[in-house]
């Protein structure tokens, strides 16, 4: 496996190359670090959920260029959805839609829909452009962590994770730190009004106010999609909410919140953005330096705050 901290024409060239012939390559988006197959490639597709640990019934992402591309990998597509994707993409949100005969049940867990997004970082998109240029179609890529742990939102945090696991002809694509920090908000797009089955970026009262609808919040459909377990985004350390650290324990909290005497402090965000992009570093810290107990203080309100206390519910599950 190797890492490619320049990210150069010819570097995404070798990655597409990589992707085609069948390889790996983790690449930065603007959520997090995805780990990358050709979406086509039955077998390099199962090396993802070998790689991860994932279970095989839990569908993937496919990644593509630009909305003209969906009508590729989905059908009946509503009117809504081709809204949602002119408004917010690129960007961080993944519509749920009704699979095309190209979506095979190796992508989607054996469900009858796709998830599909248009990244917002450069170095992703211009990998998913080289790699249509040679004849991909699209990239398969859940987060680049092992199945159920905290996801990626450096090379480094990749590579210490997932190196093992990975080929030597496996690439790593170092865009920098991924400027959102928590993954995309998925909507299933397949019934008459969207339906929000994962909190992200793209919050309910941008849905609204991009399709006129209003956007539920529930699941009653029971697609399965990516980071729905109760127990998830979970470091090797006790996640403990809202309550007061004592000396040894870690503490993520905002900036205004002061540090007890002998607490490990591992984050101290101004403003929601902030926080969610510092988050999943500061867990992967946490773990980094020993500890046995992470206390966080969840931020208040609506929007992104929501999708931060969506991820550390679950990360407290464990």
């Amino acid at each position: 496996m190797s890492l490619l901290s320049v990210c150069s024409t010819e570097s995404i060239k070798s990655a597409a190359q990589s992707l085609k012939s069948g390889q790996l390559v983790a690449f930065p988006t603007e959520t997090v670090y995805g780990l990358g197959a050709d979406a086509t490639n039955a077998d390099a597709v199962a090396r993802i959920y070998d790689v991860k640990g994932r279970p095989a019934n839990h569908p993937l992402i496919v990644h593509i260029a630009s909305l003209d591309a969906m009508g590729q990998w989905a059908s009946d597509i509503p009117g809504y959805a081709i809204t949602l994707a002119r408004d917010f993409w690129p960007g961080p949100m993944t519509l749920v839609l009704n699979r095309s005969e190209i979506a095979a049940d190796f992508i989607t867990g054996g469900q009858e829909t796709i998830g599909l997004r248009v990244p917002a970082h450069p170095v992703a998109l211009a990998l998913i452009k080289e790699f249509n240029a040679i004849g991909g179609k699209g990239i398969a890529a859940p987060s680049a962590n092992r199945f159920g742990a905290v996801s990626p939102t450096s090379a480094q945090a990749v590579e210490e994770e997932l190196s093992q696991f990975m080929h030597a002809q496996d690439l790593i694509l170092d865009g920098g730190q991924c400027l959102v920090g928590v993954e995309s908000t998925i909507i299933d797009c397949t019934g008459p009004t969207p339906m929000i089955l994962r909190l992200g970026a793209i919050t309910p009262l941008m849905i609204e106010e991009s399709t006129g609808l209003v956007a539920l919040e529930s699941n009653p459909s029971k697609i399965r999609v990516s980071g729905s377990l109760d127990s998830h985004y979970s470091p090797k350390a006790k996640v403990i909410l809202d309550v007061v650290a004592v000396a040894g324990d870690g503490l993520i909290a905002p900036d205004q919140i002061p540090t007890p005497n002998g607490v490990i402090r591992l984050a101290a965000p101004s403003t929601n953005e902030e926080y969610a992009r510092v988050l999943y570093a500061a867990l992967r810290a946490a773990d980094q330096r020993g500890l046995e107990v992470v206390v966080v203080l969840q931020p208040g309100g609506d929007g992104l705050a929501a999708a931060i206390r969506d991820r550390l519910q679950r990360s407290a599950s464990k």
